[in-house]
């Protein structure tokens, strides 16, 4: 297995009552987006609505929560170990964008992992030209994992 998943719910998060997918499906979702020979380790974290926007303030200076943040992990070589990175996932902000935009909630975690796991491996989105191929990504692997096209409007 290339890339390992390290998964973390915060104590922040009611996993008793909040939809949050099984370790197996991040993993799966990981190694999909992520087709590397070195075995890899990525860490996810879960967290809530508060947590996420300490960290989007801190990290990107914007005062609001977010879906997904990325932080890419760039080691020296001679460290051994082959961090890939961090994710902070917040699950508020997931489930409300999968009601709003009428998705299913395991694809709409399904797309937030893949879109996190490009940032890790340098993909982004600044640029009209970079979004295209970085959607295309998303939407390729997707399909792949049988979720619909997560650009479509509903």
């Amino acid at each position: 297995m290339p890339v390992t998943v390290e998964l973390t719910i915060s104590e922040h998060v009611d996993s008793e009552n909040m939809s949050i997918p099984d370790k197996q499906s991040f993993q799966l979702w990981a190694e999909s987006a992520c087709p590397v020979e070195d075995d890899m380790i990525a860490s996810l974290q879960i967290v809530d609505r508060d947590e996420m926007q300490t960290l989007n303030k801190k990290y990107r200076d914007k005062d609001a929560p977010t879906n997904v943040l990325s932080f890419p992990m760039q080691l020296p070589e001679e460290v051994g170990v082959k961090l890939l990175g961090d994710l902070a996932l917040c699950v508020d902000v997931i489930h409300e964008e999968a009601k709003q935009q009428g998705k299913p909630l395991r694809a709409h975690w399904a797309h937030m992992v893949v879109h996190g796991m490009l940032h890790l491996q340098g993909y982004d989105h600044i640029e009209d030209t970079d979004a295209g191929v970085m959607e295309a990504m998303e939407i390729d692997i997707l399909k792949k994992l049988d979720f619909e096209n997560p650009y479509l409007v509903h």
